[in-house]
């Protein structure tokens, strides 16, 4: 079957024909269509008007959504289910402590799922039910979401997402760059790119790379947004030039037509080439088509260590010109010397947010960041690509200019290594067999095994396994950690893929936040630091990023809402992934439903492929959808 065209991919998603289902999903695994009947008209949206789930309070969540909608008459209005004493659900989950993702207190009652909806909240489900589960001393809440997550390739060789469904995620959220559009030399470089996961680059645009992954069967929900740095080396290349008008606008057009498959927003890296190329009046330009289209704009930001406050002005501007909101990805103050600039960013933040421009984060909990080895290099070395940047190495004079800018102690670029130093460097990955054996070693040990300075060991890395490298870098500060994920604007996120300790993945390591970022927050930070109570984590990994992406029907345990709930015991849920074993599931999640399928069953997978791809406000397959003239005619959460 070829890969669908934009309109297509659209239509396909959201599964209005049944031969169009995703071609590994088993009869009995199947999800109700995803073409529902509400207000008596037939709405196939998966995103309807945003909610603001930030307040604490349960009322003033109820409120909101009540008034969305009387505001949107059969657009979004809740499904009206029975649910007297002759109801009958699909699945009644009973007896369970009820977070409901609004950060109010919980209550023990039922959670009763029909189709693909939430249908029933409260004491006790009346009614019958075909399975009842019982939940007594178990936590029942929403689905957790992954604000920034990396599987975009181990999704196409496993769809369970395993390590983040053993921690109760429901929704990946793709990020910094994105699988679409590409150009015939952007595939031809994604193919000649590949480590440990091979798989054929069968798509052009972003939507047909979602569709790509619903037809293969996936556990989770898949979101993402569309990058800034691809549809730039989708125009320009991987090259360190500035857009012409007609590029810039051709790349606003790339932008658009992302949105109207179903992006979230736009996003980008600023340390990386070439996504650093980028000025801000490019970003600003690209931001503010994605707002007209209801997006948001996420970003890595130019610097998290030692210009981490100009960094974070530039996101401010953007958002404030966009006229949208920005996310912050993976908060942090990287680098010894910069962990005391923490108090002016939150400053900078809230200053912003109370001038009316909504800035979010969100961030993992573990003071070492994973990236790859272009994050100790200067930016002009990178100029042109991997292959360019391999080659110029090569060169004796420009080896000896990158050198001495490696160990300048204050370049004019984001220098991960400096800040971490050689014995804070961890290699986690290498493309070329011949150098696995040095996975989980540091670069300082790797460099006295061979006899050469550190910053020559990491040159003659990059150009012996011909790739950038994944390594972890040891930056960040516990108590700055412990302090941020406190702040009632910033949620969570893995910054990693989703694997299964087992087969291919198991020939690169792996960051600890990969197996266990959200398990961490509920066992260490919430049941032994008491930094959080139960209530707000949920908050923060429910709706909050829900509301952060105008996400109107996921985020909640509320009837009328998508059938996406996870059971776990606060008790005893618990990471177990360290950096020396790092491929290890967390435990403590019995069950996991995704769009009311069962995705997790005592806590084993059960195969279903329950996930979708969740869909941004301007995609063309929903009623209402498409862009608009600006920013100020879509509604933004507070």
């Amino acid at each position: 079957m070829p890969p669908a065209g934009p309109r297509d991919a659209a239509y396909n998603m959201s599964g209005a024909a049944p031969e169009l289902a995703a071609v590994r999903i088993r009869p009995e695994h199947m999800a109700l269509d995803l073409t529902r009947l509400e207000g008596g008209r037939v709405n196939m949206s998966p995103a309807r008007p945003l909610a603001p789930a930030l307040a604490r309070s349960a009322l003033a969540v109820t409120i909101t959504w009540l008034c969305l909608a009387a505001a949107s008459p059969g657009v979004g209005a809740p499904l009206k289910e029975a649910s007297g004493a002759g109801a009958h659900y699909d699945v009644v989950i009973s007896g369970g402590t009820v977070y409901d993702g609004s950060g109010s207190p919980p209550f023990v009652g039922d959670v009763a799922l029909r189709g693909d909806r939430i249908v029933y909240v409260g004491p006790h489900a009346p009614g019958s039910a075909s399975e009842r589960v019982e939940a007594r001393g178990k936590a029942v809440a929403p689905g957790f979401i992954n604000m920034l997550a990396h599987p975009e390739e181990s999704l196409i060789a496993d769809g369970r997402a395993l390590s983040d469904l053993r921690q109760g995620v429901t929704l990946e959220v793709l990020g910094e760059d994105s699988m679409g559009p590409l150009t015939p030399e952007m595939k031809r470089h994604a193919r000649e790119r590949q480590a440990d996961i091979h798989y054929t680059v069968d798509w052009t645009t972003l939507g047909e790379y979602l569709h790509k992954l619903e037809r293969h069967g996936i556990a989770p929900n898949v979101a993402s947004f569309v990058g800034a740095g691809t549809v730039r080396t989708n125009v320009l290349g991987e090259r360190d030039v500035q857009p012409t008008a007609a590029q810039l606008e051709r790349m606003r057009t790339l932008v658009r037509q992302a949105m109207e498959e179903g992006a979230l927003g736009v996003t980008t890296a600023l340390i990386y080439s070439p996504n650093q190329y980028a000025r801000t009046p490019e970003l600003m330009a690209l931001a503010s088509e994605s707002a007209r289209c209801g997006g948001i704009y996420s970003v890595h930001m130019r610097s998290e260590g030692d210009r981490l406050l100009e960094a974070a002005q530039e996101t401010i501007d953007i958002a404030r010109a966009s006229g949208a909101p920005a996310e912050i990805y993976h908060l942090k103050a990287a680098g010894r010397g910069n962990w005391g600039k923490l108090d002016a960013l939150i400053h900078e933040v809230e200053a912003a947010r109370a001038a009316g421009i909504r800035i979010t984060a969100d961030m993992y909990l573990y003071t070492a960041g994973a990236t790859g080895l272009d994050a100790a290099m200067p930016p002009w070395v990178q100029d042109g690509g991997l292959e360019a940047w391999i080659r110029r190495l090569q060169d004796p004079a420009v080896r000896a200019r990158v050198l001495a800018e490696m160990r300048d102690p204050a370049p004019p670029w984001e220098n991960l290594y400096g800040a971490a130093g050689a014995a804070g460097t961890l290699l986690l990955g290498f493309k070329n067999p011949q150098l696995k054996p040095l996975t989980g070693k540091t670069l300082a040990e790797v460099a006295k095994m061979r006899g050469v300075s550190a910053e020559d060991a990491a040159i003659d890395l990059v150009i012996q396994d011909g790739s950038r490298v994944a390594v972890a870098y040891f930056l960040m500060s516990e108590e700055n950690v412990r302090r941020e994920l406190a702040l009632p604007w910033v949620s969570f996120d893995s910054d990693a893929d989703a694997p299964a300790p087992e087969g291919v993945f198991l020939k690169s390591s792996r960051h600890p936040r990969t197996y266990g970022n959200f398990a961490r927050l509920l066992a260490k930070y919430v049941r032994e630091e008491k930094l959080l109570s139960l209530e707000q984590a949920i908050h923060k990994l429910t709706a909050l990023p829900a509301a952060t992406l105008s996400l109107a029907d996921r985020g909640m345990l509320k009837a009328g809402d998508f059938a996406d709930v996870v059971v776990f015991d606060p008790a005893t849920i618990q990471d177990h992934a360290t950096y020396e074993h790092p491929h290890q599931l967390a435990t403590g999640v019995d069950e996991v439903w995704v769009n009311g399928v069962r995705a997790l069953r005592a806590g084993e997978a059960t195969g279903a492929a329950s996930g979708r791809a969740v869909l941004g406000r301007a995609w063309t397959g929903a009623a209402g959808g498409g862009c608009r003239a600006s920013a100020r005619e879509w509604t933004w959460s507070p």
